[in-house]
């Protein structure tokens, strides 16, 4: 699932997300808030509510913070929450390096220094920004207090997929590809006013999202700096994979939870799973299962009704292992100043 652009896993996966923000709390995510120096260029970083630790979100590749929509505001009211856009996408400014993860991890941990938000953080990532947050934590444990992942990208994903499909997930990969430069080409010299083409490769509207949201939203899938940049993290993400390989070690005693797809983004519906279907469901959550096995704190479950995009389909568990996260570090006395 991680070789899509974010664009255009938006467009083809967008689920019927549970509306749980207020149309007030959507359109604060449909402009820029704190736009951060980290260096020449700016990131935009969105933070609400207080206390400790701070509570941050990293998404899917392509994509702006804004898909944690439903998630962070409810999170806000326990503790401080935020959310960023990575270099080139959202509001932030684009970056001269490539879209990987080691270049995302040094922009957020810069990004962080900069706005003064001082650590412990639990790390919250989706898919490529679980590669994201895993490495971040790798590179820094000792600013990291919890790990949150929600159908996180690993070190052998795509390679173990591709093998559990029998070879069909890596000829879906290549369509995607050749659509997603079709798609650059058609916004390069800008689509044609309600296209066909301009339906698939952008989501005009994103079901429950306000008026404002949706603008901004759409206003991104056409720009073409928004589009080199998601396609430069999707053409990186072997690359990524690598990054995080190479780093990986045992997370030790932190605490881990991981949240798992109990829906198949390739499920015919009204069809029974086929074997390959199965076997590829099968791997990812053997997959997730070695993720939570990386902590002698972690844990692994499976979330009924939801795709990849846990926090689009089922919000609600995004949010409750979270709390459930909140909860255990303030027991143990964990993730505060």
């Amino acid at each position: 699932m991680k070789k899509y652009p974010g664009i255009l896993l938006a467009a083809m996966l967008a689920g019927s997300g549970v509306q749980a923000a207020s149309e007030a709390e959507h359109d604060a995510f449909a402009k820029p808030h704190q736009m951060v120096d980290i260096g020449g260029r700016r990131l935009n970083l969105f933070c609400s509510g207080s206390g400790y630790p701070t509570v941050l979100f990293d998404t899917y590749s392509g994509d702006a913070g804004w898909v944690w929509l439903d998630v962070q505001p409810a999170v806000a009211r326990s503790t401080r929450a935020c959310v960023y856009d990575r270099a080139g996408l959202g509001f932030s400014d684009p970056s001269p390096r490539p879209g990987t993860s080691e270049n995302a991890v040094d922009d957020l941990h810069k990004l962080l220094q900069a706005a003064g938000i001082k650590p412990p953080y639990v790390l919250v990532g989706n898919s490529y920004g679980g590669l994201n947050v895993q490495l971040y934590t790798l590179k820094y444990p000792a600013e990291v207090s919890g790990l949150v992942l929600v159908e996180a990208g690993s070190e052998h994903e795509t390679e173990r997929s591709i093998k559990a499909s029998g070879g069909k997930l890596a000829q879906i990969y290549a369509m995607q590809d050749e659509f997603g430069k079709q798609c650059e080409q058609e916004v390069n010299k800008g689509f044609t006013p309600k296209s066909a083409l301009l339906a698939q490769c952008v989501m005009v509207q994103r079901p429950g999202w306000s008026r404002a949201l949706n603008a901004a939203q759409f206003a991104n899938g056409i720009d073409p700096q928004r589009w080199r940049a998601a396609l430069s993290e999707n053409r990186n993400m072997a690359l990524s994979e690598q990054q995080l390989g190479a780093a990986r070690k045992p997370f030790g005693d932190l605490p881990l939870l991981v949240l798992t797809r109990g829906v198949s983004p390739y499920a015919v519906p009204g069809k029974p799973a086929s074997a390959l279907n199965k076997a590829l469901e099968a791997e990812n959550r053997k997959i997730n299962e070695e993720l939570a096995r990386l902590s002698t704190r972690g844990s692994n479950r499976v979330v009924p009704g939801a795709g990849h995009l846990i926090e689009v389909d089922k919000p609600q568990a995004v949010v409750d292992a979270i709390g459930e996260m909140l909860s255990t570090l303030s027991k143990q006395g964990a993730g505060t100043h």
